[in-house]
């Protein structure tokens, strides 16, 4: 790294949900977590371990302004049916080294809040979310 002003700032961050631009957005954080299983060794006292499950698990935070979740969501889950979304995530600050854009496949919403607000704050909403694959559309390269 060159100077300070090269770390990605989340204030360039955007978020769209099956290619609508989510402006209310103004958390975005998705990670796989992995799951390992103790694998004894013969003549260790320490066992080993084998990775054995990933799982991809995420969350917007998002400004009250509209009803878009419970528009997206709530229908298809009274009607029985597991909605499920494309979101992609995309950090391009303008002193960074690129932009890094990232599409999350199969993304299901783990709750909705249908209603959180309190007088004299402005309204925001957490939605978290479990996702199966993921692809890098583009990334941020240092050049050489």
């Amino acid at each position: 790294m060159d100077s300070a002003k090269r770390v990605m700032s989340g204030t360039w961050g955007e978020v769209w949900l099956d290619g609508a631009y989510v402006g209310e957005c103004y958390k975005f954080q998705a990670k796989d977590s992995y799951t390992r299983d103790k694998v004894p060794m013969a003549g260790k006292l320490r066992p080993g371990h084998k990775m054995t499950t990933i799982e991809g698990t995420g969350s917007m935070g998002l400004h009250k302004v509209s009803s878009r979740m419970a528009q997206l969501i709530a229908a298809e889950i009274n009607a029985g049916r597991d909605p499920r979304f494309t979101v992609i995530a995309k950090l391009d600050d303008p002193d960074a080294y690129g932009a890094e854009r990232i599409s999350f496949m199969d993304v299901a919403f783990d709750d909705l809040t249908l209603a959180d607000w309190e007088v004299a704050v402005p309204g925001k909403v957490e939605v978290p979310f479990t996702f199966g694959e993921y692809e890098f559309l583009d990334t941020a390269e240092v050049p050489s």
